[in-house]
């Protein structure tokens, strides 16, 4: 069985925010969910995310093979009042 790849973010609405240094997916996700408060939603599955409001979340997307940072990190939600403060 193959894990399917995505190169976009998985909500309708997203802001995508660069981070130009070395940082693992998982140490992002990490981040992220220590800052907001909150937990990794599907650890251990091809697209974990963390949750930052209902229907708003945060998922990271690594670079290719052999492509330097910058890591993006997906802020997405499925209403368009998304708002970052």
């Amino acid at each position: 069985m193959t894990i399917p790849t995505r190169d976009t973010a998985g909500g309708p609405y997203a802001v995508t925010l660069v981070v130009n240094m070395p940082v693992t997916k998982l140490d992002a996700l990490d981040v992220i969910a220590y800052v907001a408060d909150a937990d990794v939603e599907h650890a251990g599955t091809a697209f974990p995310r963390v949750g930052l409001a209902p229907d708003v979340w945060a998922e990271v997307q690594i670079p290719k093979f052999a492509d330097p940072p910058p890591l993006a990190i997906d802020v997405c939600s499925v209403g368009w009042t998304l708002r970052l403060a």
